[in-house]
C-alpha cells in the first residue's frame, strides 16, 4: 500500500510501504507543494487531495491524467473573510467516495471534489475578536504570515457509522458535533472537565464502533502547559471522560481506536506511542522500535493491520501487525506462556535486486515477509533451557529457532526456511551452498521447550496467491532442491571419511616399512579422488580454480533453491549430467574402501594400532 504525508517546508508525498532493496527517496513521488500538510486519497478514483499552508492551495490531483485543479472553498457574496488554520483540516466521506470537508471557521462541504461547495455550519470557533488581528501582530515589524490565524477549525471527523454525524474541533478549544449532516449544531465544550479552556483540540476520533462515540485530543504546549489531555464520549458530547493516567508521558496530539476491538486504542505524545488494552484505564509505552519521538498522526490500515506514525522527526514509521493485541485479556495475562493466533503466512514468490541507495541515502527497512511466532511470558526466562523446534506434518524437524524470553510479547520471526545443506570442506568457500532450502506450504508444528515444560502451537504456511505456478509445479521445485541437498550433505560426508582416512594412512605410512606401501596407496588414490570432488589449490578471488563437484553442485542447487519456479529444461539437463558424475565418483570412492582402505584397516587391527573411528553420517550432520 501507499502512505500519503506532508513534509514540513518539502511539499507533499506519498511512497510505498515496502519496495525492491528497501524504501528509497526514489520511490516517493511529489504531490503538493509549499508546506506539506493533509493529503488523502480518494476512495475509488486515483485522485489525491493535499493542500499548503493556510489553504492557499488545495489541489485535487488525478494520477493517471497527470492535471491539478485547485480546489479550495472561495469566498462568495455575503461571506466573512474566511480564516484557515496554517494546517488546514481536510476529511474525505466514508459514504459519497466524491465528497470531501474543508474546515475554515466554517465546517465546508463539497459532493463533487471540490467544483462547488457549501458552507453546513456556522462560525464554530469561539470567533473572539481579541484573537483575530494578525495584521497588528508582532513586535518591531508585522509578523502576519498566515500562521497567525486563529479562531480556526483543526480537526473534522465524519462517522462511519451515520454519514450525518460528523464532529469538529477549533484551535480555540471548541468541540462542535451535528447529528443532521449540518444543519444544527451542539457545542460540547462546556462537558469537559479538567480541560483548560482554549486549548487546541488537535484531533478528533469517530468510533467506528458506536455512533455516539467519539474521542477527543487537546494540546495546551502553546501556552506552557505539557500536561496530556484525552478524552471519550459514548452520549454524542453529552458529557466526556478523561482517559488520562499516570502512564502516559508528554502532552498529546493524536488517538487512533482498533476497527475491531474498542478497548485497544493507540495514543500519540510528544513522547512516543502509548497503548492501552483496557479503554484507556492503563497505558503503555510501545518501545519495539520506536523512539520517544513526537507522534502527531496515526493511522491503522484496515487489510494488513499495521499502525503507521507521522512523526516530527523520525518520518514515517509503521508497526507491523497489531493484531495479536487484541487478543490480550486478563486471563491471558495470567498465564505462564500463551501463543497468540496469527494468520496463515504466505510465501510470496518475489525476489529483485535491490535499489540504488547510496552510503549517504536513507534506506527505509521493507516489513519482514517471515512467518510470525507470536507469544506471551508472564515472566523473563532466566534459569533453565529454552528452545523452539519445528516440525512439519510428517513429525519430522525441520528447524530450530531461538525464542525470546523477555518479559510481555515475544515475536520469533521464521523465514520458511531450514538450515544450509552441509557442504564439502575444501580450499576454497563455495557460495552456493549459503541458501537454505524453502519449505513446502503446510501445517507445521510449533514446540516451544520452557524447563522442564513445552508448549506447542500450529503454524500454516500458504502459497502465495498470485502465484502463476501449480501446485505440482511446487513439488518439482521442491522435490529437486532436497535431491540436490542431499547430493551436497552426502559428498560434504564423504570428503569427511576422505580426510579422516588420510590422516590415518599418513599415520600408516609412518608407523613402519612394512605400512609404506599400504598408506601410500591410500593416500596416491584418495588425493586423486579428492582433486575432483573439491577445489584443493588456488583462492576465493585472483587464484580461482576450475570448479569440481561440489561447485557444480552446490551452482545448481542456488539457482533452483533460491527462486520459486520449478526446474527449467536446461537445469534438469545439467542435473542428470551432475548426478551421472556423482554416481560415478561415489562408486569409485567405494572401491577405494573395498581395496585399499580395508588392507589398511587388516593392517591396522594386525599391528594393534587404533581402530579408524569415524562419525555417522547423522554425527557429523548435526555439528
Amino acid at each position: 500500500y501507499n502512505i500519503y504525508g506532508g513534509l514540513q517546508d518539502n511539499g507533499s508525498w506519498f511512497g510505498p510501504s515496502r519496495s525492491t532493496g528497501g524504501i528509497e527517496a526514489r520511490d516517493w513521488n511529489p504531490v503538493g507543494q509549499g508546506d506539506g500538510f493533509r493529503v488523502l486519497r480518494h476512495p475509488t478514483r486515483k485522485i489525491v487531495y493535499s493542500e499548503m499552508q493556510g489553504a492557499e492551495n488545495i489541489w485535487r490531483y488525478d494520477m493517471e491524467r497527470n492535471q491539478t485543479k485547485s480546489i479550495q472553498p472561495l469566498p462568495v457574496k455575503g461571506d466573512p473573510k474566511l480564516r484557515f488554520n496554517w494546517n488546514t483540516p481536510l476529511a474525505v466521506s466514508v459514504h459519497q467516495p466524491d465528497r470531501i470537508f474543508v474546515g475554515s471557521q466554517f465546517l465546508h462541504k463539497s459532493e463533487d471534489m471540490g467544483d462547488s461547495w457549501l458552507k453546513i455550519s456556522p462560525d464554530l470557533t469561539t470567533n473572539d475578536p481579541t484573537k483575530q488581528q494578525q495584521e497588528s501582530s508582532g513586535g518591531l515589524s508585522v509578523d502576519n504570515s498566515g500562521a497567525e490565524n486563529h479562531c480556526t477549525l483543526f480537526t473534522i471527523a465524519e462517522s462511519e457509522i451515520d454519514e450525518n454525524v460528523i464532529w469538529v474541533g477549533t484551535d480555540d478549544g471548541n468541540v462542535q458535533v451535528t447529528r443532521d449532516g449540518g444543519q444544527s449544531w451542539v457545542n460540547t465544550t462546556a462537558n469537559f472537565e479538567g480541560k483548560p479552556a482554549n486549548i487546541w483540540c488537535y484531533h478528533i476520533e469517530a468510533s467506528v464502533h458506536d455512533a455516539g462515540t467519539a474521542y477527543a485530543v487537546f494540546d495546551g504546549h502553546t501556552m506552557n502547559d505539557m500536561n496530556p489531555y484525552v478524552y471519550r464520549t459514548t452520549d454524542f458530547g453529552k458529557s466526556w471522560t478523561s482517559l488520562v493516567t499516570e502512564d502516559i508521558i508528554g502532552f498529546a496530539r493524536n488517538i487512533q481506536e482498533d476497527h475491531v476491538n474498542p478497548e485497544l486504542l493507540f495514543l500519540g505524545t510528544e513522547f512516543g506511542l502509548f497503548i492501552t488494552i483496557d479503554g484507556g484505564k492503563s497505558w503503555s509505552r510501545f518501545e519495539n522500535n520506536v523512539p520517544p519521538v513526537a507522534v502527531h498522526f496515526i493511522d491503522l490500515h484496515r487489510g494488513t493491520n499495521d499502525l503507521i506514525l507521522g512523526t516530527h522527526g523520525r518520518g514515517v514509521i509503521i508497526v507491523d501487525d497489531i493484531s495479536p493485541l487484541r487478543q490480550i485479556s486478563r486471563e491471558v495475562l495470567q498465564k505462564d506462556v500463551h501463543f497468540f493466533a496469527t494468520e496463515p503466512s504466505i510465501i510470496l514468490e518475489e525476489s529483485g535486486f535491490g535499489g540504488t541507495a547510496t552510503e549517504r541515502e536513507f534506506v527505509g527497512a521493507n516489513p519482514d515477509r517471515s512467518a510470525k511466532i507470536i507469544y506471551y511470558l508472564k515472566k523473563r526466562h532466566i534459569f533453565g533451557k529454552m528452545n523452539m523446534e519445528i516440525f512439519n506434518e510428517a513429525g519430522e524437524k525441520v528447524t530450530e529457532l531461538t525464542p525470546g524470553k523477555s518479559r510481555g510479547i515475544n515475536v520469533v520471526s521464521w523465514n520458511h526456511r531450514t538450515r544450509q545443506p552441509k557442504m564439502a570442506k575444501g580450499k576454497t568457500l563455495t557460495f552456493g551452498g549459503f541458501t537454505p532450502p524453502r519449505v513446502p506450504a503446510g501445517t507445521y508444528r510449533i514446540v516451544l521447550t520452557k524447563g522442564r515444560e513445552t508448549y506447542e502451537t500450529s503454524l500454516e504456511l500458504v502459497p502465495d496467491p498470485k502465484s502463476i505456478w501449480t501446485d505440482e509445479d511446487r513439488h518439482i521445485l521442491h522435490r529437486t532442491t532436497r535431491q540436490l541437498f542431499d547430493m551436497s550433505e552426502s559428498l560434504a560426508y564423504t570428503v569427511y571419511e576422505i580426510d579422516e582416512l588420510l590422516v590415518r594412512a599418513q599415520e600408516v605410512q609412518n608407523h613402519s616399512p612394512e605400512g609404506e606401501n599400504i598408506g601410500q596407496s591410500v593416500i596416491d588414490r584418495f588425493t586423486a579422488l579428492k582433486e575432483n570432488l573439491v577445489i584443493t589449490t588456488g583462492d576465493n578471488y585472483v587464484g580461482t580454480a576450475e570448479p569440481q563437484l561440489r561447485e557444480k553442485i552446490a551452482n545448481l542447487y542456488a539457482k533452483v533453491a533460491g527462486g520459486y519456479a520449478p526446474p527449467s529444461p536446461s537445469e534438469i539437463e545439467n542435473l542428470a549430467l551432475i548426478k551421472e558424475t556423482f554416481e560415478e565418483m561415489m562408486s569409485l570412492y567405494q572401491e577405494i574402501k573395498e581395496n585399499e582402505v580395508r588392507k589398511m584397516k587388516e593392517y591396522i587391527s594386525e599391528k594393534g594400532l587404533k581402530k579408524v573411528e569415524l562419525k555417522t553420517k547423522d554425527e557429523f550432520l548435526m555439528e
